[in-house]
């Protein structure tokens, strides 16, 4: 006997073998169980997510020699020819092949005769969203007031090419995509009733690059096996779907953090050298970043025991900024790999974009040297403490005027630049701080900006530091570096506003013209000269 596929030897038969759209499932057999039936039934959904399966069943289950169901015995002679598609009165139709008016008319031609065996006569059209707008006509009437023996299953991926007349008058399910934990699981069970040996690191693989497919997942169980010679292995997945080993995008992610573009560039063209596709390399990065995203602010959500090992270091290093970051620039190079004319020097270009934009980089990080020290390692460096902070008991910070200042200098970025800008120093007590946060600002106040504050006041300090935040009584009782900023900015514009009012071109075209001048529309370009 000649071998079958396993997209087909799989094949669901009945709704319990359907996996990944229970909520689908529940309303038909609720349906078929209470007979309350609808003559049309949409099912839309991505591809190999179930929609003909389905309505197969569901055929099924209407004609099932015991009586309709949802449970179809699946030995009688209507079960059987179900299966194996010669079932006369389930009519199918690929409306991809069927668009014409007359195709439509034909086919409806025999809808008012009596099904020949089953107790429905169902018309299964597939793809049919590529109906001709006079195709479409001709089904609306019947579709509307079919026969009470008869039944239209219809099936899509794209309904939004559907008439609305024609959504009016079907019973719409959207099948969803499955997940690839649900596929990885559902590839497990086949594979060991079919006893082939398989690990199941390549099952979750194979269901990521499925893209939510069971069909598609299947297909590549096949090609696996083939490729392994009866057997599923992690390395050969890998290699046939042209992904890496996760060890390598660590050490790529190692190179950023550290700002070694000699390593990183070097790395890349190893990879490379591997014939290795390059948008599965962007894809599998863009993976582990959004899993280590997950790690960052839900560990618990993170079951590989592996990965968890893995991101426990890096996610000490990597602050959330720079993994949204790094994701950012990896997701929007992907979308542009197809007009880059070299997709290797494109993948290049995106890591190397991630390398100048990384917060903590230096200015002169781009020039290659051998004995350059990692730009992380400069930027982060101890700068030299003051004498009055290296003395015991003695506050980091002098006075209030010094926290603006200080603020500029400090490492941060994002939300943690914004708190400090938005404080002020209240007081020292040996190598506690205490800040005052204006009220008006209060939703900047985290535990994670706290704790980055703090960690650049003592990357700058060289010292321990406790850092306390309250929120103040009044705007007006704090002075912070924005509120600074905000007023330096009122006088500036007030300058740039008398300098334009006292301009002699200015005041003859108010005397000749009558003019006016919106004031609003005055902007300093340079900061005014101190007097």
């Amino acid at each position: 006997m000649s071998y079958q596929v396993l997209a087909r030897k799989w094949r669901p038969r009945n709704f319990t073998q359907l996996v990944g759209q229970e909520h689908v499932v529940r309303a038909l057999i609720n349906g078929l169980d209470n007979d309350r039936l609808h003559h049309a039934f949409l099912f839309t959904g991505t591809r190999g997510v179930g929609k003909t399966t389905l309505a197969r069943i569901l055929a099924k289950s209407l004609n099932c020699e015991e009586g309709v169901g949802s449970t179809p015995c699946g030995n009688c002679q209507n079960c059987q020819a179900i299966d194996a598609g010669s079932f006369v009165d389930l009519i199918e139709v690929d409306a991809a092949s069927r668009t014409g008016v007359d195709d439509t008319r034909e086919l409806l031609e025999n809808v008012h005769y009596a099904p020949s065996r089953g107790r429905y006569k169902v018309y299964l059209i597939d793809e049919v969203h590529m109906f001709s707008t006079s195709s479409f006509n001709a089904l609306l009437k019947t579709l509307e007031e079919p026969p009470p023996h008869i039944k239209f299953l219809l099936a899509t991926t794209d309904p939004k090419k559907l008439p609305v007349t024609v959504l009016s008058r079907c019973l719409q399910f959207n099948l969803r995509r499955i997940t690839p934990q649900v596929i990885a699981s559902h590839l497990d069970k086949i594979l060991s009733e079919e006893q082939i040996p398989s690990e199941f690191q390549a099952l979750t693989l194979i269901a990521r690059t499925a893209e939510g497919s069971m069909r598609d997942a299947l297909s590549l169980l096949d090609q696996a096996i083939s490729y392994g010679g009866g057997q599923v292995t992690t390395t050969d997945v890998r290699t046939m779907l042209g992904n890496i080993e996760q060890r390598d995008l660590l050490v790529l992610l190692d190179a950023l953090l550290a700002g070694n573009g000699q390593e990183l560039i070097g790395k890349v063209r190893e990879i490379c050298d591997n014939s290795v596709d390059i948008p599965s390399i962007l894809a599998d990065l863009l993976h582990l970043l959004q899993r280590l995203a997950l790690y960052q602010f839900a560990p618990d959500t993170v079951d590989d025991i592996d990965e968890r090992e893995a991101f426990h270091g890096l996610a000490a290093r990597m602050t959330p900024e720079d993994v949204q970051l790094f994701y950012q620039i990896g997701l929007i190079g992907s979308r542009d790999l197809a007009y880059a004319p070299d997709p290797r020097g494109a993948f290049e270009m995106i890591l190397l974009r991630m390398l100048c934009f990384h917060p903590v980089s230096g200015a002169s990080s781009h020039q290659p040297s051998a004995d350059t020290v990692p730009k992380a390692e400069k930027t982060r460096a101890v700068p030299s403490v003051p004498p009055t902070v290296s003395q015991p008991n003695t506050p980091p910070l002098s006075n209030s005027d010094h926290w603006p200042k200080l603020v500029t200098q400090l490492q941060l970025t994002a939300v943690a630049r914004q708190l400090a800008e938005n404080c002020a120093l209240e007081r020292c007590e040996k190598d506690t701080v205490y800040l005052q946060l204006a009220p008006n600002m209060a939703n900047l106040h985290n535990k994670r900006a706290e704790e980055r504050l703090r960690q650049a006041l003592e990357e700058h300090y060289g010292k321990s530091i406790q850092l306390i935040i309250r929120i103040a009584d009044s705007t007006t009782d704090i002075d912070t570096a924005a509120a600074r900023r905000e007023k330096e900015h009122a006088a500036w514009q007030q300058a740039a506003v008398e300098s334009i009012e006292k301009d002699a071109n200015i005041k003859a075209l108010r005397e000749t013209f009558n003019a006016r001048l919106p004031l609003d529309s005055v902007r300093p370009l340079t900061k005014p000269e101190q007097e």
